[in-house]
Parts: structure tokens; C-alpha cells; sequence
């Protein structure tokens, strides 16, 4: 069994495009005929500078090669350019064709990956999701009023869900950590009083805030919505000075959570050792893929540390995330796109199923998706922005800050 052909799907989500603005999908056939598809979460570049470096990866380090043997092609990439350090880019693209490794493999094998992976430890997978406008809604309005918010946090408890994940803390700004503007602050607490008291004690809140803050102002902010016990405070702090967690936590009673941004356990391992963190986030487009990820979720065990399966993607990394939370122990919840995303699920025919606040593991081989071509190929994207991006301007502290939310605009 060789890996011998590479195509390449972008594709937009309609609007309102929960999940960024393109998912790109690399789609691996073996010289037998059998294919895998994965996903690659990686946004430094656009797409079809992205289309080139899954290219190239493929063409350098794995056409040709057994598809069992990703430790070696793991390792080729991983030193290429003689490297030997993670490289969010790369590591993105070899991901994406890693995870299509595995459901060649769970194909050849007629059994489901987290078969592959130990077997079975969890039958159902806690799920969260963000909240997000009702179809109709003014998002612009939305993304700042907390008790809309409250309302959407209601709805998804109704619907099974126990922890709902809201960032109302903007803006997310290119300048690295910025000190919160006081109206931040207000807004943040006013969220999570509204949304606490929408839901009571049914369900967790889940409080983002995508590395904006400095050390001190992410302290700040934390004290203050500590009397609304969330499960965790997600990336306080920028994700490049991974000691500086240990210093929120120090002052902060909230658990951290982080991980979205990083990849390869050389990052996660270091962010354990350092301390501060006990929630991981990685997402499997962009840390290395799946048996990288199991590996993140080991050493994780050994600091007494769970793992949250972090998704703002495509359903085939939902997917991956789904097969390895099957897989482990310490798995603590994985997130979702709603009850799993209208256009998500169409993309895969409805292929993994989600109930009353659970993910069910697929038993189909490989990873138990069914690939919609036609409707990936009548989706192209044909736009000019990245998948997510970060505002200019810096922080305002006299008029407030408005921010854009869960979906990019589509003037991109």
C-alpha cells in the first residue's frame, strides 16, 4: 500500500460561515485505490499558498510511502529544512494529510480509527459549543448583548448541551496583549451574570478571550468573573510567551485552557512543564494530526492535565477530534458547531452523529465520514482573506469596543 495521488478542496461555508472562511480538505488515494481525506487548520497564509505547501510536503516526504509508517513521515517533516522545531504552517499541512492517512488506514482495515488508536475508552463525548445569533439576528448586536447571549445559552441547554463558550472581551488585535478597557470588563461580568442565570447550574460557562490581555490584565479580568465559577479561562495571555500562564494562574481561580494556536507536543510539552495549564486545546489541523495529538494527550495524563479537542473548522477535523476522543483517558470535552453544523454535516451526508449534548463515535471504517465532492466543489472559495484574522486598530478605552464574532465578514 503506497500513497500515490493528492487533491486539494477549499472550500467556503455559506453564510454566515460558522467555522472561518474556508476549509481546505486534502484528499490522499493510494496506488490500491483506496482514499483518505483530512484537514488542515492552518491561516498564516492563503489558500492557494497553503495549496502549495500541502503540495510540497506530500511530493517531499510522502508519495511513496506506506501510509502506516506516520512516525517516519512525521519525523521527515518535522526536520525538513533542517528544521527540527514546530512550524505552525507545515505542521498544518502535514496534519491535514496525516489525519487522511488514518482513514486510509481505518479503511484498509475495516475498522473505525479510534479502533486503531487503543480502542474505545469513551462510548459518548461531551460536547460545547459558542453561542451564536439566531438566523435573522443583527450579529453585529449580538456579539455585545448579554442577555441575546443569555437567551442562545438557554436554547442550547434545552438542546443537551452542559457547557456553552462565549468571548465578549474584544478586541483581537495584532498588537500582542493590551491592558482591558474598563467596558470590557463590565461587559464581560454582565455576560456571565446573564448567562449564569439563564442556565443555572445545568451547564458550564466556557469564558474565551483569544490572547489578548497582558499578564496584569488578564488578571484583572479573571478576578473579576470569578464569582461565576467558569470551567476554564481560555487564552489569557498571547500563546508565544507560554510562561506567563503560570503567572495568571498563580492569581486567577479559574482553570486555564489553551492550545488552539500551538502544535507538536515539543509546544505542548512545554506549556506543562511551565505549568499554569491543566485544559489542552489542541486542534488537529495545525498539532500535528492524530497520533501526534495522542501523544500531547499522554504527556498530558502525566501532569494530571485533560484535554478539550479545540474545533473552528471543517467536519473532517471534527472528525479526528471525535476519533481521538474516543481514544483517551483524560478527555474532558470536545467542542462542536451547534448540534454539529447545517452545512458541516451536509459536507459529510450526516455521517457522525451528535445527541442531546453528546457525539457519538463512528463505527463506519476510517473515520466514518462520507465526503460530499459535489458539494465540496460547488463551494469554492474564491475570496482574498485568511480563515481568521485579527484587527489592526488597537484597543479603544473612550468609545468601547464592537468586535466581530464567530463568523468573518464575506467582504472576504
Amino acid at each position: 500500500m503506497k500513497l500515490q495521488d493528492l487533491e486539494i478542496f477549499v472550500v467556503a461555508p455559506p453564510a454566515p460561515g460558522w467555522g472561518g472562511r474556508y476549509w481546505i480538505f486534502p484528499k490522499l488515494t493510494t496506488a490500491c485505490g483506496i482514499t483518505g481525506y483530512g484537514e488542515c487548520y492552518a491561516a498564516t497564509v492563503g489558500p492557494e499558498a497553503m495549496r502549495a505547501v500541502i503540495a510540497d510536503v506530500f511530493a517531499r516526504h510522502m508519495q511513496g510511502e506506506n501510509p502506516e509508517n506516520i512516525e517516519l513521515m512525521f519525523r521527515r517533516v518535522y526536520s525538513s529544512g533542517f528544521t527540527q522545531r514546530p512550524d505552525p504552517t507545515v505542521m498544518g499541512a502535514f496534519a491535514g494529510l496525516e489525519i487522511a492517512c488514518w482513514d486510509i488506514l481505518g479503511k484498509a482495515r475495516n475498522r473505525p480509527v479510534w479502533a486503531l488508536l487503543g480502542g474505545r475508552m469513551n462510548d459518548r463525548i461531551r460536547s460545547y459549543t459558542y453561542l451564536y445569533p439566531d438566523e435573522g439576528q443583527d450579529h453585529s448586536e449580538f456579539w455585545v448583548n448579554p442577555d441575546w447571549q443569555a437567551e442562545a445559552a438557554a436554547k442550547a441547554v434545552a438542546q443537551g448541551f452542559t457547557a456553552v463558550k462565549f468571548d465578549p472581551a474584544g478586541p483581537y488585535t495584532i498588537r500582542g496583549g493590551h491592558e482591558p478597557a474598563m467596558s470590557d470588563i463590565t461587559r464581560s461580568v454582565a455576560f456571565c451574570h446573564a448567562i449564569r442565570q439563564a442556565m443555572g447550574d445545568r451547564a458550564d460557562l466556557l469564558f474565551g478571550t483569544h490572547g489578548q490581555f497582558t499578564t496584569p490584565g488578564a488578571i484583572r479580568l479573571g478576578q473579576a468573573l470569578e464569582p461565576y465559577n467558569p470551567l476554564w479561562y481560555e487564552e489569557p495571555i498571547p500563546p508565544d510567551n507560554l510562561l506567563e500562564f503560570a503567572e495568571v494562574a498563580r492569581h486567577v481561580r479559574i482553570p486555564l485552557a489553551t492550545g488552539e494556536r500551538l502544535t507538536t507536543k515539543a509546544e505542548f510539552g512545554a506549556l506543562l512543564r511551565m505549568g499554569g495549564v491543566k485544559i489542552l486545546q489542541p486542534a488537529l489541523g495545525r498539532s500535528g494530526g492524530i497520533w501526534e495529538t495522542k501523544k500531547i494527550a499522554a504527556m498530558a495524563e502525566i501532569f494530571n492535565a485533560e484535554m478539550a479537542p479545540h474545533l473552528y473548522a471543517g467536519p473532517v477535523e471534527w472528525a479526528a477530534n471525535v476519533h481521538l476522543a474516543a481514544s483517551i483517558p483524560n478527555l474532558l470535552i470536545a467542542e462542536t458547531i451547534q448540534t454539529g453544523g447545517a452545512f458541516h454535516l451536509a459536507l459529510i451526508r450526516n455521517s457522525i452523529r451528535w445527541e442531546d449534548g453528546y457525539i457519538v463515535p463512528p463505527e463506519a471504517p476510517g473515520l466514518g465520514i462520507d465526503f460530499d465532492e459535489d458539494l465540496a466543489r460547488a463551494h469554492p472559495f474564491t475570496g482574498t482573506g485568511l480563515h481568521l484574522q485579527m484587527q489592526e486598530a488597537p484597543c479603544d478605552y473612550r468609545h468601547g469596543n464592537r468586535f466581530e464574532g464567530g463568523a468573518p465578514s464575506s467582504k472576504a
